[in-house]
């Protein structure tokens, strides 16, 4: 099954796009010295009795046809760079929006603003998106080539579509190959062929395995959603059987009569059925875009734009969590006032609806993760006013790779459409290297408890087995506030301690300090061995649930130092508060 079909031509000068020149013109051409000075055939140079024929006026079909020539060829250029050079990467709308455009000067800045748009630092003069676009371009070209662009094939398409793979299973001469059970099991020999995986796709899915075959043998591997299209021996008897149709549990005659692969019939039969439609699934998935439900908001997020009217103002806060040691887990957690939520009272019940879109993409603008959901705020109609004042809190995990993204988040209030909300920064996603001391975000909280082995690593504010909400303000450097009569709780995960080789545990320190930041004095300290906390391994949770009746109103910070009295590392993690 082969999805692709467009074709790129592009002549790139640096990382920017050039078009072709036009054709030079009949004017252009008399304006040159060395034409001008060329006499006529037949004619002495310097005659004045017979007329310069470079110089004769031509007729109109003449000139019309020369402006048309003209016309074709600039339109040629655009049309080249609509259809090959952003064809896999320009929306329907931006495509019907370059169609109807009447002109080559608002067609110039259709494409200025389209590489614009997507630039991830509008203020520079580079733009990363565009020079790793056309480097996926040529890296196609010069990589996935069989007797057509390699931007033609398959492999070209995906790879400028999504990027390089996450890993790569390649068979690059074929041969010999044992099935896995869920092929039929069995020893076959196979024509060239490749998987490519990657851990998420954005409206696609995660761990997806992307397989293409070279059944020609020329270098021109094909995208298939059939496993069983790469036996090189599927037709011929007797030959590269199944497990089961080595047994005479099966016919191989029985591959072909019907389905979407030729696996024939194997032990995981009933399940590979199941997942058919799931694989046709995801092959529209990957050549199409992805939807999205709040196009509205996904325009807000992707023009960045400055918005009209009433602001609807919200407070985001960004977390993380060691996951392993390629993945981290980012905790988002929006702050919305009731107060800013318009309600609707119907049979006596006032409800608010909240639209949220949330984007997370990499420096060249490639859609990493997305979220999106409708949060509802329920009161009985006589107590919304009491209930104004307070806060509601959503909350979306979302796990990514160490690196450095852009988070974006909008927000609609859906009983009042003008009512819009945008935010927008970096995020920093950590790297936890294996020999050195790490530790997790420290999180203040509201409450804080374990939940039950069936809500384990689910459910909103959910962190392993602990409900852990955090606390939001409107930036890292304001800190949250408490009243006296509640209690601090406060949750931290270390990791990578040094382990004994003799007890098989850890060994370190764990301090807590709370100080007053007006005098600069430390008001409480505790300090527990990391055997306190009952893990053994090298990672540790520190929780905590202080009552702070006892401090007077002021400013404080907690502070958490772990001391490995193994690999002789120490670190640090503060956050402030105030009691008021």
């Amino acid at each position: 099954m082969n999805f692709s079909g467009r074709s790129f031509l592009f002549v790139a000068l640096g990382c920017g796009l050039t078009f072709l020149p036009a054709s030079r013109t009949h004017a252009q051409q008399t304006d040159d010295p060395a034409l001008k000075a060329r006499p006529a055939a037949g004619q002495e140079e310097g005659s004045p009795d017979e007329p310069d024929p470079l110089k004769r006026k031509r007729s109109d079909s003449a000139e019309f046809k020369a402006q048309k020539e003209l016309r074709q060829e600039l339109h040629g250029a655009f049309k080249t760079w609509l259809d090959q050079d952003v064809a896999y990467i320009i929306s329907d709308e931006e495509r019907k929006a370059f169609k109807s455009l009447g002109n080559d000067e608002e067609r110039e800045a259709f494409i200025e603003q389209f590489w614009l748009r997507r630039n991830p630092n509008p203020d520079s003069p580079d733009n990363e998106f565009r020079e790793e676009h056309y480097r996926r371009i040529q890296y196609a070209n010069d990589h996935y080539a069989a007797g057509k662009p390699g931007w033609k094939t398959d492999r070209g398409h995906i790879y400028i579509s999504f990027g390089p793979p996450d890993s790569t299973e390649s068979h690059p001469s074929g041969g010999s190959y044992n099935r896995p059970l869920d092929e039929g099991g069995g020893e076959t020999a196979t024509f060239p062929f490749e998987v490519w995986h990657y851990r998420y796709l954005e409206g696609v899915g995660d761990n997806i395995d992307i397989e293409f075959v070279d059944t020609c043998q020329c270098g021109d591997y094909h995208f298939t959603i059939d496993r069983g299209e790469k036996d090189a021996l599927a037709k011929v008897p007797g030959a590269g059987l199944t497990q089961w149709e080595s047994i005479g549990m099966a016919k191989k005659a029985d591959r072909f009569k019907g389905g979407m692969e030729s696996l024939g019939t194997g032990p995981l039969e009933s399940s590979n059925q199941s997942k058919q439609f799931d694989r046709i699934e995801m092959a529209a998935k990957l050549f199409a875009p992805p939807p999205i439900k709040f196009h509205d908001l996904e325009s807000a997020i992707s023009e960045h734009k400055i918005l009209g009217g009433q602001i609807f103002p919200f407070d985001v806060r960004t977390d993380f969590v060691k996951v392993t040691s390629s993945t981290v887990l980012v905790p988002i957690t929006l702050q919305i006032k009731n107060r800013d939520v318009t309600f609707v009272t119907k049979d006596g019940v006032a409800k608010g609806v909240v639209n949220i879109l949330g984007k997370v993409t990499t420096l060249t603008h490639k859609t990493v993760q997305t979220f999106e959901d409708t949060v509802s705020v329920e009161q009985p109609a006589e107590l919304l006013q009491a209930s104004l004042d307070r806060k509601s809190i959503y909350w979306k995990a979302v796990p990514l790779l160490p690196g450095l993204y852009r988070l974006d988040v909008a927000i609609k209030d859906v009983n009042n459409p003008d009512h819009v909300g945008i935010y927008g920064r970096s995020l920093d996603v950590p790297t936890y290297h294996d020999e050195k001391l790490g530790t997790s975000s420290l999180i203040l909280s509201d409450k804080m408890y374990p939940v039950s082995s069936h809500d384990i690593g689910q459910g909103n504010c959910v962190i392993g087995n602990i409900h852990v909400c955090p606390r939001v303000t409107a930036n890292a450097a304001t800190p949250v506030n408490y009243k006296r009569n509640q209690e601090l709780n406060f949750w931290m995960q270390v990791y990578n301690l040094g382990i004994n080789d003799q007890t098989k545990a850890n060994e370190a320190k764990v301090t807590y300090q709370i100080t007053d930041t007006a005098t600069n004095t430390v008001v409480f300290e505790k300090q527990q061995d990391s055997k306190d906390f009952g893990e053994h391994s090298d990672q540790l949770t520190v929780e905590k649930t202080m009552p702070i009746a006892g401090l007077q109103p002021g400013k404080y910070k907690v502070t958490i130092k772990v001391n490995d009295e193994i690999s002789k590392q120490e670190i640090a993690q503060s956050a402030p508060f105030v009691v008021e």
